[in-house]
């Protein structure tokens, strides 16, 4: 499994384009908007003879959402996420306004709905869904068993955990959320984050404070 990292839009959200020796890709929190970022992305897979099959998203909020309508329309493949978040749609625009950004991209509707413990398959891999609120309440974990990695958009920072602050955010549940389902992981677990670097999951249980 390759992992290829981009940081997209002025919140510096982390962007995952995740492929194996097929050459069968998914993208992860697509977060590309402007025409430069748009064409980072769209140039790595055709370089990369990427055939992109897949486009999953950790939780929708517009950071994190931004580039799917353009991955809909340049390859036809429409986004997927937690059917809890799916309220975050109805009005990105105003919520990216309320960061203070002026920022017009439409949401793209999903195309499909993610499930706890659904098996992702694309190529030779695979990620279980792990549903992971508290951050939104859809928030969805992908985890690549083999590999050892899983993708935790804004639930587990190196060092920190995802805002509760936000509309339908909860503290409690999101520790239980990291508590449950991301801890009892190998602790040689990589974790690729929403923002900022990656950690692992020995690292968070020794030296995270809120954990």
């Amino acid at each position: 499994m390759k992992i290829k990292t981009f940081t997209f839009n002025p919140i510096q959200e982390n962007t995952y384009l995740v492929y194996d020796e097929t050459n069968e890709a998914v993208v992860i929190d697509a977060g590309c908007v402007s025409d430069i970022e748009k064409r980072a992305l769209k140039n790595y897979i055709e370089e990369n003879h990427l055939i992109l099959k897949r486009v999953l998203n950790t939780h929708l909020h517009f950071d994190h959402q931004l580039g799917n309508k353009f991955l809909y329309t340049t390859y036809g493949v429409k986004p997927e996420a937690g059917k809890e978040d799916e309220y975050l749609l109805e009005d990105m625009i105003g919520h990216v306004r309320s960061f203070g950004l002026e920022i017009n991209e439409e949401a793209q509707s999903l195309g499909g709905y993610i499930t706890d413990n659904q098996e992702i398959i694309f190529g030779n891999s695979s990620f279980t869904a792990l549903h992971t609120p508290g951050h939104s309440p859809g928030s969805m974990t992908f985890y690549a068993e083999k590999e050892g990695v899983i993708f935790a958009g804004d639930v587990l920072f190196r060092g920190s955990i995802g805002r509760t602050d936000l509309p339908r955010g909860d503290y409690a549940t999101l520790i239980r959320s990291i508590t449950n389902q991301l801890l009892p992981l190998p602790d040689s677990t990589v974790v690729y984050c929403g923002h900022g670097p990656s950690t692992t999951i020995g690292f968070e249980k020794k030296n995270n404070p809120f954990l």
